[in-house]
């Protein structure tokens, strides 16, 4: 099961740090030898890996929640992998694991790594890897901690979703409606409504790109006696008008702003003009970053697995064939390109 003697590792390094979009010409793909592991470390080959909005925020120079990724370091990303070598009692070869592999052939992570990595066995039996980046990873337990721990959402109550066909969007809708709420979705273009509507379950979906007016009117016809939970995905004016829109007492999650992070400084250039809103309707609006949850992650993927066996839930990838493929697929998230969860395989299994 041990890697070829022979195999190669590419890898994609970050060579700039990007002025607005990232491209090709900010990577350096770069092609090693492949080695063993140390005492206690394991080696990974990549099948496949996650691509999602905060990988640009990763790339900006500065405080946040995680460090950036180095000039000339491998660029992060989760993915999943099987071991093909180990000196780890932890794994074996040919277990199948998630983690923070980085955009490579091959992830060596050391012994003083596999924690800080989130190294961790999955089980396909529970869903097929690409559902273990999508409704069983990173944004399936986005969804579930950000809509029922931070947005507080129960029964009855009307929930809106921004990018609600993307990863996060289409698990929070979903499991919105398992939970009893009035699920609205807010996507671009009528084939990703209509699948958010008729495949997904959501009560209704607004195409935003349907004319400058669209989010105001949908919201207005469909919550018409105003918005409970708002999930942000995309920031911009979209939270500016969903903000007008707030029932008494309403909670908005505050999980990414994809429309702002391309901008040139790579910083949103202003926040919500409505913020006053969240005084009239005694509503707040709170932060949410994934990893505060980790130790809770096996909760969710128990309860999501269960309702992706019954049925009750959904999970769609976009698939993009080829590591040498990973700057373009990346740019897919950015101009909406991408219909559900965005993967880069790497590897057949």
């Amino acid at each position: 099961m041990s890697a070829s003697p022979t195999a190669t590792n590419r890898q994609f390094l970050l060579a700039s740090r990007p002025q607005g979009a990232a491209t090709r010409e900010n990577f350096r793909l770069q092609e090693s030898p492949v080695t063993e592991p140390g005492e206690g470390g394991v080696l990974v080959k990549t099948l496949m890996l996650s691509l999602d909005p905060a990988m640009r925020g990763w790339m900006n120079e500065g405080r946040s929640y995680i460090p950036p990724v180095g000039i000339g370091e491998v660029m992060r990303a989760g993915g999943v992998g099987r071991v093909v070598a180990s000196k780890n009692p932890g794994f074996a070869e040919g277990d199948v694991v998630y983690g923070t592999l980085g955009v490579q052939d091959y992830a060596l992570v050391a012994a003083d790594e596999v924690k800080r990595s989130g190294l961790a066995k999955i089980d396909l039996k529970a869903g097929t890897a690409s559902q273990w980046l999508n409704v069983l990873g990173m944004p399936g337990m986005t969804g579930y901690f950000g809509l029922l721990d931070v947005g507080l959402a129960k029964a009855g109550d009307t929930v809106v979703v921004s990018g609600a066909a993307g990863a996060v969007g289409q698990t929070v809708g979903q499991l919105a409606k398992i939970k009893g709420c009035r699920a609205i979705g807010i996507a671009g273009g009528p084939a990703k409504c209509e699948w958010v509507v008729k495949e997904l379950g959501f009560d209704a979906c607004i195409d935003y790109k349907a004319g400058p007016q669209a989010v105001r009117e949908g919201l207005k016809e469909h919550a018409p006696k105003g918005v409970d939970v708002y999930f942000d995905n995309v920031g911009g004016e979209i939270l500016d008008t969903v903000m007008a829109k707030l029932a008494r007492k309403a909670r908005i999650v505050i999980c990414g702003a994809i429309s702002q992070y391309n901008n040139a400084n790579s910083m949103p250039a202003a926040g919500p003009k409505n913020y006053l809103s969240l005084l009239v309707n005694r509503a707040r609006m709170e932060g949410m970053v994934v990893f505060d949850y980790a130790d809770r992650y096996h909760i969710a993927i128990a309860e999501m697995a269960g309702y992706l066996k019954d049925g009750r839930m959904k999970s769609r990838e976009d698939v993009v064939q080829g590591l040498e493929n990973f700057p373009e697929a990346l740019g897919k998230l950015f101009s909406g390109e991408n219909f559900g969860k965005l993967v880069l395989e790497v590897a057949k299994d």
